[in-house]
């Protein structure tokens, strides 16, 4: 049998170099997903990826998205909490960002955190970004990951519906999708979430 010593140290150095890589990778994921405060929502059932959860009130500063564009509603957001704001003051960045599917008109939410909301959320400069409340709600969640594309959207939902429909419970209004990670973070990694708010069982 004819072995090849140099092909077998090239195999064992790109090992070597590609482990610490693999490492280092899941190491800035975690800790770039541990970084930002997240709502602290009350788990009610679990079932695989799914679950069933309920959700404190929330306060969202939100923007209108463009087509299927996220870059432009993520903009104006970064603005406000960077300074775009009546006090010139800088806001902690939070995850998830929400987007709101609606036929209507597609949105984009950030979270305002505790104690940002405790100390009163500054007014955004100019009317691209607004500011609201959204009371206390249950939901149902699906976790996926991936890029966000219109094909990974659709499957979300159609898994999601179909949970749904076999544990005979009721979607209400439109899907919202919950994105937790940077850009730079590997697709497989990613937490995505889609969401129905569904009513309260006993």
């Amino acid at each position: 049998m004819n072995h090849n010593p140099p092909l077998l140290m090239k195999k064992r150095m790109t090992l070597l170099v590609l482990i610490p890589v693999v490492l280092a990778t899941f190491w800035l994921v975690g800790n770039s997903r541990a970084a930002p405060e997240t709502p602290e929502y009350k788990v009610v059932r679990t079932d695989a990826k799914f679950e069933i959860r309920d959700y404190p009130a929330l306060t969202l500063a939100t923007t209108p998205m463009s087509g299927d564009g996220m870059s432009g509603g993520f903009g104006q957001l970064f603005r406000f909490i960077t300074g775009n704001n009546e006090r010139a003051e800088k806001i902690e960045m939070t995850s998830p960002v929400f987007i709101n599917t609606s036929k209507d008109k597609k949105t984009m939410s950030f979270i305002m955190s505790k104690k940002v909301v405790e100390q009163g959320v500054p007014r955004p400069s100019g009317d691209t970004v607004t500011l609201s409340k959204v009371e206390a709600a249950r939901v149902a969640a699906f976790r996926f990951s991936g890029s966000r594309t219109a094909e990974n959207e659709k499957a979300a939902i159609e898994t999601l519906t179909g949970w749904l429909t076999a544990q005979k419970i009721v979607g209400q209004g439109d899907p919202v999708f919950a994105y937790y990670d940077p850009p730079w973070t590997p697709t497989f990694l990613r937490r995505n979430e889609v969401m129905f708010r569904i009513e309260h069982g006993p």
